[in-house]
């Protein structure tokens, strides 16, 4: 089992970044691909990024690419999402996920993963 708990969040204007962590204690923690999801008011969780077990791998969805980073030391169990460039659209809540991947992929629905955070408020002002 994993407990996650987020931090990094807060309240900034547009164009500013933001670097979310997610610290994960357990067991096992380089054996689950982790995922930042994110639930604004009235929409869908979304995936927004993912890495697999070692962090060679990383998904990012299309409209936060070359914006945000997704990383993870798991010396640390630790991981990250460095966000730059940041919009009103980005206005969010933000989960942290573990998903108990067998084959190292990264699946982008969230009913995969199986340990989440309490999530963390992340608010971009214009």
């Amino acid at each position: 089992q994993v407990q996650l708990v987020e931090s990094g969040g807060g309240l900034l204007q547009a164009g500013g970044s933001l670097r979310l962590s997610c610290a994960a204690s357990g067991s096992n923690f380089a054996r689950y691909v982790m995922g930042w999801f994110r639930q604004a008011p009235g929409k869908e969780r979304e995936l927004v990024a993912g890495v697999n077990w070692n962090g060679d791998g990383t998904y990012v969805r299309d409209s936060v690419k070359g914006r945000f980073t997704i990383s993870r030391d798991n010396a640390k169990n630790t991981v990250y999402l460095q966000m730059n460039s940041l919009k009103p659209e980005d206005t969010a809540v933000y989960y942290c996920a573990a998903d108990q991947s067998s084959d190292g992929l990264i699946y982008i629905s969230w009913t995969r993963y199986v340990y989440w955070g309490q999530g963390t408020q992340v608010t971009v002002s214009s």
